[in-house]
Formats: C-alpha cells, sequence, structure tokens
C-alpha cells in the first residue's frame, strides 16, 4: 500500500460518498425500467454503481431491448425521479460534514468528480448545503467516456491547476477507484456496507467503512501537521 502523500487537494466522487444517494438511484432505476417491462432487482443495479445515466441506460438496453422510449427519454426520467428523491429524502453519509469543515479550516482545495449529471451534482450540494466548500465540480457527462476512464479526473485536476501528487481522491466505487487510480491519483475508497467485501477493492490504497473515520485516523493528522 502507498503511504498517504502531502496533499493540498481532495477530489470527492458523490453519488454513494457524500450523500447516501445509491439507495435512491436503484430505486429510481427500478421504476423508470419497470415502465419499458424491465424488473430490476437490487443485485443487478448493483451492476451499474459508478456509471453515468447514459451509460446505465445503454447498459440494461444492451441486455434487455425495449420498444418505445428512446434512451434519452429513459435518461431524463430516470434523473428527475433521483433529484425529486434527493430533495425528499437526501442526506449526508456519516463524516461528510465534518471533513469538509476540517479541510476548508485548513485550506485544503476541493472538487466533486462525480458520473452524474450536473443538475443531479447541483441538486445534492443544495439539499445538503454544502456548495460553499468545493472550487469546481465536474460531470462525467461532460467526457466521452464515464468512469473507470480517469478522463473525469484528468479534467478536474486540470481545472484545478494542480497535480496527480498534490492531490487525494475519495471514492465508493470499484469503478471510481479505477477512474481515480489511472489518473494517478492515491484513492481512499470508503464503499457501501452491502459491497464493503467486493474483491475489486483489494487495489484501492486505503479502505474505510466511513470519511469520519478517514478523517480521525489518516486525513486529520496529516491536515494538522500541515496547519
Amino acid at each position: 500500500m502507498r503511504s498517504l502523500p502531502k496533499f493540498n487537494t481532495v477530489i470527492f466522487d458523490m453519488d454513494g460518498l457524500i450523500i447516501d444517494s445509491e439507495p435512491l438511484w436503484r430505486e429510481s432505476e427500478q421504476a423508470v425500467f419497470q415502465q419499458v417491462g424491465i424488473t430490476l432487482s437490487e443485485t443487478m443495479c448493483h451492476q451499474t454503481t459508478g456509471l453515468s445515466s447514459a451509460e446505465v441506460v445503454e447498459y440494461w438496453r444492451q441486455r434487455y431491448p425495449w420498444q418505445g422510449a428512446s434512451n434519452q427519454q429513459i435518461k431524463t426520467q430516470m434523473e428527475q425521479k433521483v433529484i425529486d428523491l434527493i430533495q425528499q429524502h437526501g442526506r449526508a453519509l456519516p463524516g461528510v460534514l465534518s471533513l469538509l469543515k476540517v479541510l476548508k479550516q485548513a485550506g485544503i482545495r476541493m472538487a466533486v468528480a462525480s458520473g452524474s449529471a450536473p443538475q443531479i451534482i447541483q441538486a445534492v450540494l443544495a439539499k445538503l448545503e454544502i456548495g460553499e466548500y468545493f472550487e469546481l465540480c465536474h460531470s462525467a457527462e461532460n467526457e466521452a467516456q464515464g468512469k473507470p476512464h480517469p478522463a473525469v479526473y484528468l479534467t478536474t485536476l486540470a481545472k484545478m491547476g494542480v497535480s496527480a501528487e498534490q492531490c487525494i481522491a475519495l471514492e465508493d466505487s470499484v469503478r471510481g477507484m479505477q477512474a481515480a487510480q489511472a489518473a494517478g491519483l492515491f484513492t481512499i475508497v470508503v464503499p457501501e456496507s452491502i459491497n464493503y467485501q467486493d474483491s475489486g477493492f483489494a487495489q484501492a490504497d486505503l479502505k474505510l467503512p466511513t470519511l469520519q473515520s478517514a478523517l480521525d485516523n489518516f486525513l486529520l493528522p496529516k491536515v494538522t501537521a500541515a496547519l
């Protein structure tokens, strides 16, 4: 395992890391695809964790082609359903607010690099009232390829004007971890509990149960030393 580097920037994934939205995505996915005759189980929904909504739609069309609704129509319905659920039920995951406050106090720069559409990113930041913490939010929808391709991270690094060596990434999915590592970032994964034992996380630089544990045991000592 690589040792935690000296860093001045942290790039956050969003879904399943900042906000407990993976269950909301699964609910949306199941409801929308049911309308075109596709019944998705919880296990099936886990297959698309970390993909953009456009990639999710294409993933299921390739496996269960349907008639009628276009990919764009399904994508729009799924995203609107997720936004509605976020506004109703969205909540920050353990340790998020504490971590954001500590990093801001220490002068650490922060960004979001998410597979979600820009309007979903904005819905989350508004619901949790955390937009002030992030210098930049970048969506993989603006890239030719989503995670696990590193494009969303490479663009975020370029826009922030920092090198991968100065930055760490926080992720919750295997695809996200692969994207961050392919961009050269030290990557801490905080998987959803149901996926915690996934063998794909064996390649992570560090795997922890919550962001609070990441803060208390690893990031806080590093940040405190820099103050």
